[in-house]
């Protein structure tokens, strides 16, 4: 009976492994190309945060107590006049902080932004780190106001301060457990290369 032709010459799966890891390499088919899960998220972030966050900073900009009342601000400033016993130039003092801290929160969603629209970096990650910082402060921010919102009552503004809390500390767990799809597929293009050589070696099947 005769044997297949593959158990004969397996130099023959040899040569398809190496033409699909130097495929996976090539970056065919796309999927390298594609966006994780987790930029396209950050995206979607992005977009929401850059312009709110701004006209909240701006708000308070142009009228430090009247921005600072407004209501994306209003949790951190009753929290400020109930439990701190601050002059009014402490309390502006305090503002201004706050309208920094989210200007430099949508100053990162904008450089990920101008990251992720290069493909070159896009396709190495390189906008991670931009990403991930936004993430990290808008969060801690968010949480703060959260806090700051049950201590004084405010419904509205918890409800607010906790939806950005939640989108930002969601964004922020996708990003840790999410991985890019390029390393993903040159690690299986090395783990096939290196399964190559090993059958190479192997013995003719006529001896």
């Amino acid at each position: 009976m005769r044997r297949p032709t593959a158990r004969l010459w397996p130099e023959h799966d040899i040569e398809a492994l190496v033409s699909d890891a130097m495929f996976l390499k090539s970056g065919a088919g796309g999927m390298a190309k594609d966006w994780r899960i987790s930029t396209f998220n950050g995206v979607l972030l992005a977009c929401y945060f850059i312009p709110s966050w701004t006209i909240s900073a701006m708000k308070i900009w142009v009228s430090p107590i009247r921005g600072f009342y407004d209501r994306s601000n209003i949790a951190a400033a009753m929290y400020v006049s109930d439990f701190m016993t601050l002059p009014a130039m402490g309390t502006i003092r305090v503002a201004w902080l706050l309208a920094l801290s989210k200007v430099i929160v949508a100053a990162f969603f904008f450089v990920f932004l101008l990251l992720v629209i290069r493909a070159a970096i896009r396709n190495k990650g390189g906008a991670d780190e931009a990403l991930a910082f936004a993430l990290g402060v808008g969060a801690f921010i968010s949480m703060a106001c959260l806090i700051a919102a049950s201590k004084v009552g405010e419904l509205a503004a918890l409800r607010l301060h906790a939806s950005e809390a939640l989108l930002l500390i969601g964004a922020a767990i996708l990003l840790i457990i999410d991985t890019d799809p390029a390393v993903e597929h040159k690690t299986e293009a090395e783990a096939v290369e290196s399964v190559a050589p090993h059958h190479g070696l192997s013995s003719s099947p006529n001896s």
